[in-house]
């Protein structure tokens, strides 16, 4: 059906939108269409992803446009005036128009975020410890970031998943504040770690080259299609120190082993996501922040348990509301404060909000996703 639109990328752009919806993110109906067309230039690719992410970037401005081809050429004159000057959408607009009404109510709208969000999200990448300036050689159009050792912010077109540097598992794609997760966990090699929610792995890989390969690591995760990528990833980036079990996040936990460190990286509303994630701003709703928040509470609570003396609790969400952050912490520290206290976090040069046991990350502090990250300490009783 599609054969015809090889070349058009609008064309195909288009298809992908009409595919989307609430129970079908953009990003899964871009590889269903994209999977369907043969011989698609990975230039061509990139170009009608980005179209797509336009398109529900600026998607409150399109309502009058007739047409999901004539709302897309509407968005991409739009995006290209924001990106040449950004006054040329008054702070006004974006704070009627970039973000659901109902944000205001959960978090801290601040300007510089909404501007934040219109702008085009960075590539980051995260190269195996000790290697960042030569891959960044390698691949040249990459910078190493002058705050986190291994991130390196790509500005290049060619698709990496072909480069034989992936191949040989010398770089993951990581965004830096997910990367600061791992950093502020700072196992060390020969220790026992829990990675709670796993997904596919991404912080499970980082922990593992921190931990230079050495000692136990366990990565959990309720979806077991997810460990099956993991399994894959793992064997490409050659990390063999882990073991994967599923857990649903019950009482019941999948092993009695007893850690030096947990990482919770619980579900979350991923507003923090929301400008490389546009769509997620007209699917995500006020309830998901409250059932996650829920989730969350009882996700802190069950592992709890499992924590050494003196073993490191840290809790991560790529969000930004108070519900999934501050309001977490606090139902933790008054339920745990006879076993728990809180726990320093390394400085980091960040930004972002931060007090000696928490970190809010915004977007536009370190180029990526936003993050709030807390740590805790168990007792030696």
């Amino acid at each position: 059906m599609l054969r015809h639109m090889i070349h058009d990328v609008q064309a195909i752009a288009a298809e992908v939108i009409r595919k989307t919806g609430k129970d079908k993110p953009a990003d899964a109906a871009l590889r269903e269409v994209l999977k369907q067309i043969k011989d698609l230039a990975p230039f061509d690719a990139t170009e009608i992803a980005k179209t797509v992410f336009l398109y529900y970037r600026w998607h409150v401005w399109l309502r009058e446009e007739r047409g999901v081809e004539n709302k897309m050429r509407f968005a991409i004159r739009l995006n290209q005036r924001f990106q040449a000057n950004n006054a040329s959408v008054p702070i006004a607009e974006l704070r009627a128009n970039a973000v659901p009404v109902w944000t205001a109510s959960e978090m801290d709208v601040t300007d510089e975020w909404l501007l934040t969000l219109q702008r085009e999200p960075k590539l980051w990448l995260r190269a195996k410890r000790g290697t960042a300036d030569s891959l960044a050689r390698t691949l040249f159009a990459a910078d190493v970031s002058p705050l986190l050792p291994e991130a390196i912010l790509y500005r290049g077109e060619e698709d990496l998943f072909k480069t034989p540097e992936f191949h040989a598992g010398e770089f993951e794609i990581q965004d830096i504040a997910s990367q600061l997760v791992g950093m502020l966990c700072a196992p060390q090699p020969g220790e026992t770690w829990w990675d709670t929610c796993a997904g596919e792995g991404g912080k499970t890989l980082h922990l593992s080259d921190l931990m230079q390969n050495k000692g136990m690591l366990w990565a959990s995760d309720r979806a077991e299609w997810r460990l099956t990528k993991l399994k894959r990833r793992a064997g490409r980036a050659k990390v063999f120190n882990y073991r994967s079990a599923h857990w649903d996040g019950g009482a019941k936990l999948p092993t009695k082993t007893k850690f030096d460190g947990v990482l919770v990286d619980a579900p979350c509303s991923g507003i923090g996501t929301w400008q490389r994630n546009p769509q997620a701003r007209w699917t995500t709703e006020p309830n998901d922040v409250r059932e996650l928040s829920a989730i969350q509470k009882k996700l802190l609570a069950n592992v709890a348990p499992s924590l050494k003396p003196g073993g490191k609790l840290i809790y991560s969400v790529c969000t930004l509301t108070r519900a999934e952050s501050t309001e977490v912490v606090d139902d933790f520290n008054s339920k745990f404060a006879a076993e728990f206290e809180p726990m320093e976090l390394a400085a980091t040069a960040s930004g972002g909000q931060q007090t000696d046991a928490t970190k809010t990350i915004w977007p536009q502090d370190l180029g990526g996703n936003g993050m709030f990250i807390a740590g805790w300490r168990r007792k030696k009783i």
